[in-house]
């Protein structure tokens, strides 16, 4: 079993091998979109006559997905989003199952997205549908009798964290780590001091970044006491505001519903690694934020709150992990502070972020983030998980 991430192996006999194979691909989440659209890409690059349909965002649809379901109509945070959207939801796994049935395509592909592509992996089981598992659901920190579910239902398992190979150790060779997909997009195109002249801070200009998230949800809850506490940790400590906007949100909703006055933070758009990396420190909100800031030697205070009721049930669901932050759960310790629900006030995020500011602990911190780096194996997550995929379809064709 890989414990470690591998070149791909060579394409060239897939080339002569594969036919045009359709392909169905479902992301259900922003972050799985990404990814699958980094994987849609290496798939038509290898393989240009495959065709991919499936649930798509944004990035798979621009690689060649075709969407049946677009995954911003149906992706949701909390209870109360996911009411809003659960008929789409379920109206969408009909859809999908249904072309399952009649069409059986030659593999699916799901990423992430737990509970609906769990049930959909069913599904194609059950119709002699090959099914590839790629970022696989965080089993080890919720429920994890579904350990043995994924592997009774998925083919192949394409896993992201090192630990999750020995995992499903069960599935024997048909697991393989691939590498952090991550390790492919996050990084700088600018150094510091062009960094702080694109966005208009004068030269040495020391940083305070906020990453309020990329939902509604989070901007609603984290929004307010992250820009309060910034506030007071730039004044006692000579520090610049600066406030990464996700891509999923405007400036007119950061506004209406985060209730914030944001006067004299400068906002800045569509360069959130670089202003990151040019930063002292960041407060971002728990997700796929804190390991990027992580991978950008940002030191960093992790902040998680929802709904009460969304927390409660959550606590009930989430019992393998001490963490929530995956820069301390891929560690094992806590090398960056975590604030969970009603910790997340503005007293408590000044006094965990400040010392991330004396210079020794900065300097702990910042070597612990460039080992946990190390430890999420090589570029070329997509390519791997290509391959893979490729393999697949011309040993079913062959068969």
């Amino acid at each position: 079993m890989p414990l470690s991430a591998e070149a791909p192996p060579s394409d060239a006999g897939l080339k002569r091998t594969t036919r045009g194979g359709r392909i169905m691909i479902v992301a259900g989440e922003a972050s799985g979109d990404l990814h699958g659209g980094d994987l849609a890409r290496e798939i038509v690059a290898r393989a240009p006559s495959c065709e991919l349909f499936g649930i798509a965002g944004e990035k798979m649809r621009a690689a060649g997905v075709r969407a049946i379901v677009k995954t911003e109509d149906i992706h949701g945070l909390g209870l109360s989003e996911l009411a809003s959207t659960i008929g789409r939801t379920i109206g969408a796994f009909r859809t999908l199952r249904k072309i399952i049935r009649r069409e059986k395509p030659d593999l699916v592909i799901l990423i992430d997205y737990a509970e609906f592509n769990l049930i959909l992996s069913g599904t194609a089981q059950r119709n002699g549908v090959p099914v590839l598992y790629y970022i696989t659901p965080q089993v080890w920190a919720w429920r994890r009798g579904r350990v043995d579910k994924l592997v009774d239902r998925a083919n192949r398992l394409a896993v992201v964290l090192p630990f999750e190979a020995e995992l499903f150790h069960r599935a024997g060779e048909r697991v393989s780590f691939v590498g952090h997909p991550l390790l492919d997009r996050v990084a700088t195109v600018q150094n510091r001091d062009e960094t702080l002249k694109r966005h208009g801070f004068p030269p040495r200009t020391r940083i305070i970044s906020i990453l309020p998230g990329s939902r509604r949800a989070e901007v609603r809850y984290l929004l307010n006491p992250m820009v309060n506490a910034a506030r007071i940790i730039a004044r006692d400590n000579n520090l610049q505001l600066a406030l990464a906007l996700a891509p999923t949100l405007t400036q007119t909703e950061l506004a209406e519903v985060g209730r914030t006055d944001l006067a004299g933070i400068k906002i800045v758009e569509s360069d959130t690694y670089n202003i990151v990396a040019a930063s002292e420190l960041a407060l971002v909100a728990s997700g796929t934020a804190t390991l990027e800031t992580a991978l950008l030697g940002c030191p960093e205070v992790i902040a998680y709150k929802v709904s009460p009721l969304t927390y409660i049930l959550g606590r009930m669901l989430v019992t393998g992990v001490d963490f929530i932050g995956m820069p301390n759960i891929l560690a094992g310790r806590q090398i960056v502070p975590e604030l969970i629900q009603r910790d997340v006030t503005v007293e408590k995020l000044v006094r965990a972020a400040e010392p991330l500011l004396n210079e020794a602990i900065r300097a702990d911190t910042v070597a612990a983030l460039k080992a946990l780096r190390e430890k999420l194996g090589s570029p070329g997550a997509a390519g791997r998980v290509a391959t893979i995929a490729l393999e697949m379809i011309a040993s079913r064709a062959s068969a």
